[in-house]
C-alpha cells in the first residue's frame, strides 16, 4: 500500500482564537498546524502520538519553528492544512505546513517545525524505533535541492501569486 507524502485537512478559524482585528492570532497558527498534523497522521498512517505518549512515555518536542504569515485567517474562514514530512534523522523529524484558503488559491501561512523524538520519563532525546524510520522512510518528502526557509517563502509566494 502506497501512502500519501502531502496530507490535508480543513479546519475552521474559531472566535476564541482569533485577535480583535478578528485574524487568527499569531499565536494560534502553530497550534492550528500541530493539531491538524497530529490528526493527519493518525488517519492516514495509524500513528497515535497521544496513545505514543500515554501507553510508551514517547513523544516529539519542538526545537525549532519558522513561520510566514501572508495573508490573515479570518473568524470562521475555512482553511485547508497540507502538511509533510520533509526531512528525518535518527532523533528528528522535519515537517513543512501551508495553511491555505478553502480552495487553496491564497496562501496564508508556512511552518517549518524541527521536532526532536523524545522520551518523557527520562527527559531526554531518544532514538526513533526501527519500525518509525521504515515509515519515515515511506513518506518522507525532501525538497528538490537545498533549500532555506526565505528562499522556499519566496518561492511559495510567487506561484501563491500567479494562481
Amino acid at each position: 500500500m502506497r501512502l500519501n507524502k502531502l496530507l490535508e485537512s480543513r479546519m475552521k478559524v474559531r472566535f476564541h482564537d482569533c485577535d480583535p482585528f478578528n485574524h487568527l492570532n499569531n499565536s494560534r497558527y502553530m497550534d492550528y498546524v500541530m493539531t491538524a498534523r497530529g490528526d493527519q497522521v493518525q488517519e492516514h498512517y495509524g500513528l497515535d502520538i497521544y496513545k505514543m505518549a500515554r501507553e510508551e512515555g514517547l513523544g516529539w518536542v519542538s526545537a525549532q519553528t519558522q513561520l510566514a504569515y501572508m495573508v490573515p485567517a479570518d473568524l470562521m474562514e475555512e482553511i485547508v492544512i497540507q502538511t509533510q514530512l520533509t526531512a528525518f534523522s535518527g532523533r528528528s523529524l522535519s515537517v513543512e505546513a501551508l495553511m491555505w484558503n478553502a480552495d487553496k488559491s491564497v496562501l496564508k501561512a508556512l511552518v517549518w517545525v524541527r521536532l526532536v523524538h523524545y522520551d518523557l520519563h527520562a527527559k531526554k532525546s531518544h532514538l526513533h524505533s526501527a519500525a518509525l524510520m521504515q515509515l519515515f522512510e515511506q513518506v518522507v518528502n525532501p525538497f528538490a535541492a537545498a533549500t532555506d526557509f526565505e528562499t522556499r517563502t519566496r518561492e511559495l509566494k510567487s506561484k501563491s501569486a500567479g494562481l
